[in-house]
């Protein structure tokens, strides 16, 4: 919808847009008023460079946009009838929890084995452990290779199928060639538009479903959705959106908590959100309530850091890490309020 900077279009103007829409397949309808009128664009709106023409105009006040940008995770597109499952679960149906440790340690791999037992023994259904970590010290345990072999191992020896974030190509690789189930994008690459193809051709007619996770500095929801719209574009729609918290962080809390976007993505798109309370809060204290909230507000799924001795992880489980005796408790009742939650008849559709 084209808004002029005056009543009206002169003619030679309308020439001029008529002109570029055409190029785009596209032609005006005038829509006259008694004191302005407006020209629709009709065709398929979504060419950015259209807009950007249009938008530079002298006499175009702005174009607003009807169709949504995301051809294929908008809530009515093709796909909205797609349900991503993970391990036994189908997302939108049963809550999904998946728990782990932030990073597994290649000299002590019974610490994952003994926790993986132990947040399947509470509940959880999938298991999240990370093999490369990114961190901002250039010094700090960056992950090690060899603790892929202890991920996949503890997926064998509890049947659950096993999620860790890849970085790049070579990641990308290792991760899909040993059969982890569930690729994660961190927050550092929610932006990272090459990774995200990387990812999407990487995976195109294969059974692996990608955690992506909000960035720390995403602006708009649909520049996360968009994000995802990268992965799913090349033919492998198994995508499951992630909040986990923004910056600037919140006074006592590692990050700000965006639970509450839940709905507003329910309402664009139809992919499922697997909400992160450990990074969103970033202290073991506060991820029950955190992840009480996220069930809430509609969220499909929980991603938890749970270790069975905290003190004794490496990268962020020594301060937020859950032991595996709050997370059965919390699975109770984030699985309660999850079953609330959908017979309600105030609850979204879409949750």
């Amino acid at each position: 919808m084209i808004l002029p900077k005056n009543n009206r279009l002169t003619p030679e103007e309308v020439t001029v847009i008529t002109a570029i829409v055409t190029e785009f397949g596209c032609r005006i309808q005038p829509i006259v008023g008694a004191v302005r009128t407006i020209y629709a664009i009709v065709g398929d709106e979504r060419h950015e460079l259209m807009i950007n023409r249009l938008e530079g105009l002298p006499f175009v006040d702005r174009v607003d946009t009807i169709q949504s940008p995301h051809k294929l995770m908008d809530i009515k597109s093709d796909l909205a009838s797609h349900r991503v499952k993970v391990g036994r679960v189908t997302l939108g149906e049963e809550l999904l929890v998946m728990a782990g440790l932030c990073t597994i340690d290649p000299k002590n791999p019974n610490y994952f084995y003994e926790t993986a037992h132990a947040v399947k023994e509470a509940g959880a259904q999938a298991l999240r452990g990370g093999v490369w970590k990114p961190r901002t010290n250039p010094y700090a345990f960056q992950g090690d290779s060899r603790s892929l072999d202890i991920l996949m191992e503890g997926s064998r020896r509890t049947g659950l199928p096993v999620d860790t974030e890849v970085m790049d190509e070579e990641q990308l690789r290792l991760a899909l060639d040993a059969g982890v189930q569930i690729l994660q994008v961190g927050a550092r690459n929610a932006l990272n538009y090459s990774l995200l193809r990387q990812i999407g051709k990487a995976i195109a007619g294969k059974p692996v479903a990608v955690l992506l996770k909000r960035g720390m500095h995403l602006g708009t929801l649909n520049e996360f959705i968009s994000a995802a719209e990268y992965i799913v574009n090349f033919g492998n729609p198994n995508v499951i959106l992630c909040p986990r918290g923004t910056q600037p962080g919140l006074d006592g809390y590692r990050n700000h908590p965006d639970e509450s976007i839940t709905p507003l993505l329910k309402e664009r798109t139809w992919a499922p959100v697997i909400v992160d309370p450990s990074h969103s809060v970033g202290k073991a204290v506060y991820v029950p309530a955190c992840a009480l909230a996220a069930v809430a507000y509609g969220a499909d799924g929980l991603c938890i850091e749970a270790h069975v001795s905290p003190s004794h992880g490496l990268g962020d489980d020594p301060k937020q890490a859950i032991t595996p005796a709050v997370l059965a408790e919390l699975i109770t009742r984030a699985k309660a309020l999850h079953a609330l939650r959908r017979s309600s008849p105030t609850a979204t559709t879409a949750s």
